[in-house]
């Protein structure tokens, strides 16, 4: 078994989750300690301000490294550990443009300075090798999904509600895995409520519980093509328009964007071969109680956080890159065809020693 770091920050861009986990990419052992630090305004702003690969690019790369370097140092200080205690670290670097359709998807992040600057060797570039094979790309954390559903009721649906929303779900068989994204997350509501009411985000869904969900704007974003297509799929951030709600209030606006989110995520059942006995849901969505009640109601089964079966949604991203790095250093597979859509079973990632 291996100690390995792993470094998620989200399209949200809200800061840098650092999980320490013990595996050798098969079981896996995460009671490791986590943090997240936020990004700085400097950082967060270079990073928006180069999203779909406009910008600078370089300038905004690098402070991504450095500021994914001084997490490590941070996470190394605050758990009195010397990087000679971790073996690996899997760096997800910020991705700025995924269109996979165009054989395309950009994560900024240098992981071999980041190795020179931290004394651990590093595994980055996860899903180029997964693109370039005909992939989505994405969903990657499926295969730690089912790592830590060993034992779980069968079939199950595991949701990632971050800037954008996925689904993994896991059947009884031992190649029954499908993943795909299912469409808007948070990053549609954030920027609402960035531009429309001067805040990050929608803390608790108060905004949204506050306004009412028109019902044309709603159907407006339903209309969107890329629900009729067959999974696996995945998205750009940027994929949606919030056009439809731009004559709306900032509370109605709220309301409808969650409502979105909700309906997008249930319109996901189409796409499995079986309806999941429950829905755990992880990422920053879940810490969203209008947006749960709403999922709740709309899938009509229980709903409830990864916490709930002993998962740590907060480190869960970052554990799947801890995961998925040792798994990249034994050349085991990080997508199926049924997760991204390759061909076979693919490994991926690039390892940069010290």
């Amino acid at each position: 078994m291996l100690r390995a770091i792993g470094l998620m920050s989200g399209t949200s861009v809200d800061g840098i989750d650092v999980a320490l986990i013990r595996t050798d990419g098969e079981a896996v052992d995460a009671d490791g300690p986590w943090a997240c630090y936020e990004h700085d305004g400097a950082t967060r702003e270079a990073v928006r301000a180069v999203f779909g690969g406009r910008g600078d690019i370089d300038g905004a790369s690098a402070l991504v490294t450095a500021a994914h370097a001084h997490a490590v140092r941070r996470f190394l200080a605050a758990h009195d550990l010397d990087h000679g205690d971790v073996d690996l670290v899997g760096f997800h670097g910020q991705t700025i443009l995924h269109e996979p359709a165009l054989g395309r998807t950009w994560q900024i992040g240098d992981g071999a300075a980041l190795a020179r600057e931290i004394g651990i060797d590093v595994i980055d570039d996860f899903r180029s090798a997964d693109v370039a094979a005909g992939g989505e790309g994405a969903p990657l954390a499926p295969v730690y999904h089912r790592a830590l559903a060993a034992g779980e009721a069968l079939p199950l649906a595991v949701v990632n509600i971050g800037g954008v929303a996925n689904v993994t779900w896991i059947g009884p068989g031992a190649d029954d895995l499908i993943a795909f994204d299912t469409g808007p997350g948070n990053a549609l509501i954030d920027d609402w409520v960035r531009a429309r009411a001067d805040r990050r985000l929608d803390l608790d869904g108060r905004l949204a519980a506050a306004g009412r969900v028109d019902g044309a704007a709603l159907q407006a974003l339903l209309a969107n093509d890329y629900f009729d297509r067959p999974a696996p799929k995945s998205l750009d951030r940027d994929h949606f328009d919030s056009a439809p709600v731009r004559t709306l209030d900032a509370a109605d606006g709220a309301a409808t964007l969650a409502a979105f989110t909700v309906q997008a995520i249930a319109r996901a059942r189409a796409h499995l071969p079986s309806a999941p006995s429950r829905w755990l849901v992880t990422g920053g969505g879940r810490h969203n109680p209008h947006l749960m009640a709403g999922l709740a109601e709309a899938l009509g089964v229980e709903v409830v956080p990864v916490e709930a079966v002993g998962w740590r949604g907060d480190a869960l991203e970052a554990e799947a890159f801890a995961f998925m790095a040792v798994r990249s250093l034994r050349g085991l597979p990080l997508s199926y065809p049924g997760t991204t859509g390759v061909p076979r079973a693919l490994p991926g990632g690039r390892l940069h020693r010290v």
